[in-house]
């Protein structure tokens, strides 16, 4: 890390480059044509965007292609289907009409499975009058997610992100609203929410005003209801003078003791990869920031081929994130959208790598929670696998639930050495369905809302 970057008077300007500045990369420059090529071709259907601090500070160049923050933040050829990546490669070379190539890439993105696990046919909530209130999620009972449009972007996109549907300009996949009372008078009407999540995209690339404008009214008597509030984001690594700017980093840490006086409890829930992100000094820093103010933070992130999918990985990342502060929290399973056929890992496998990873750090560090898949029903953890009156299983049980009498109710599958997701999965010693099939096909009968412009 150059240590002018830690200098108040001479953090970087954030300065970003997308799909049209592939050329303009020089680091670029040293890697063949046909992969500078290909990150054209996917970054036509998935979205690319990194900043200058990411590519300058945290890839290793010289470790190219295998760098994980390299996989993590460029394209790779692997990430869209063969068949897919030539209609659009052959689109490119030919160069096609806009409006040809714009029809190939919505059906591909189409194809993607945008909004997995009932995100937009069960996870909008409804007015009293039956309305979708669009900027809302609410999947679980006590936790409200929020998403403000000032939010729905990145410092940097991550290559295997779930919400990749959030950053592709189509507003028909897109879930956001500018509007602090959608989400104020949905909580009047639901005091048995307890928990606020504001998340995208990344809100900490909003204006501390922006983020002031949402956080501020919750603090008030009416809201008492709202024990803790959450901020998912990766800001801590793709661009921690965020929190360190003596402007806008001042004012957020200001505003974060606002929420804390206020009797809340504030988690930022941090987004870390991969151990070498926890390295620079700023990230560290920005950490010891946000702990200073008595914030609570959080790690999480899914396992993922080609950048984390090693026991000694996590393990050193869990290490890590103890010994700066942050509590180990989650290990999810990559979801079933987008890019999964490139990074997807075996539920076996993931449940090995977790198990491994865990026995080699002391219980500090085993708060981590998973292998975790969000699927439609519920977070489903793999507690491992069994043989149970003479059938391989897995083991599996509801972290959180569709309907909270799920959770924590052990259930079984039989064992299957390539699956990947929850619906690959079959109920072990000839069950025709699982304990919660028949409720959970009750909660699928509604239509699902249409997708509306940001308001």
């Amino acid at each position: 890390m150059n240590a002018t970057l830690l200098d108040s008077n001479t953090f970087p300007a954030f300065e970003v480059y997308t799909a049209r500045d592939l050329e303009r990369i020089p680091q670029l420059e040293r890697l063949p044509r046909q992969v500078r090529f290909d990150m054209q071709v996917v970054s036509t259907v998935l979205p690319f965007r990194v900043n200058r601090y990411v590519v300058e500070h945290l890839i290793d160049w010289d470790a190219v292609p295998d760098d994980p923050i390299y996989q993590l933040t460029f394209p790779q050829r692997g990430m869209l289907a063969d068949e897919h990546y030539e209609t659009i490669a052959t689109l490119l070379e030919r160069g096609a009409e806009k409006a040809q190539l714009e029809e190939a890439v919505k059906r591909i993105r189409q194809a993607l499975n945008p909004h997995p696990a009932g995100q937009i046919e069960l996870n909008i909530p409804r007015d009293d009058s039956g309305e979708p209130i669009w900027g809302l999620q609410h999947k679980y009972p006590e936790t409200v997610l929020f998403f403000p449009a000032q939010g729905q972007t990145c410092h940097s996109y991550c290559t295997f992100c779930f919400r990749w549907a959030q950053f592709v300009g189509d507003k028909t996949l897109r879930i956001a609203t500018s509007q602090a009372r959608q989400l104020t008078e949905y909580l009047r009407r639901h005091p048995e929410v307890t928990d606020v999540l504001f998340t995208g995209g990344d809100p900490m690339v909003m204006k501390t005003t922006h983020l002031a404008a949402y956080l501020e009214p919750l603090l008030e008597p009416e809201f008492a209801h709202i024990r803790s509030i959450r901020i998912g984001t990766k800001a801590l690594t793709f661009w921690p003078f965020r929190f360190l700017d003596p402007d806008e980093g001042d004012a957020l840490m200001r505003l974060f003791e606002r929420v804390l006086a206020a009797g809340k409890h504030l988690a930022i829930m941090a987004h870390l990869n991969h151990w070498r992100e926890l390295e620079p000094e700023a990230t560290q820093r920005a950490i010891a920031r946000l702990r200073g103010i008595g914030a609570t933070l959080r790690g999480q992130a899914p396992l993922i081929r080609h950048i984390n999918d090693d026991p000694d990985v996590w393990a050193k990342l869990w290490q890590k994130e103890v010994e700066l502060g942050i509590v180990p929290y989650y290990m999810f399973v990559e979801r079933d959208t987008g890019a999964k056929q490139h990074f997807a890992v075996p539920l076996v496998r993931c449940w090995t790598i977790y198990r491994d990873a865990a026995s080699r750090v002391s219980g500090l560090a085993r708060t981590v929670r998973g292998p975790s898949m969000s699927a439609s029903p519920g977070k489903a953890e793999i507690l491992g696998v069994s043989t149970v009156a003479g059938e391989r299983v897995f083991v599996l049980r509801f972290l959180q639930a569709r309907d909270p009498q799920w959770t924590y109710r052990p259930f079984f599958a039989r064992y299957d050495e390539n699956a990947t997701w929850l619906d690959e999965l079959e109920p072990a010693f000839g069950e025709r369905e699982w304990f919660w099939s028949a409720a959970y096909r009750s909660m699928t009968e509604r239509p699902a809302p249409a997708v509306e412009p940001v308001n």
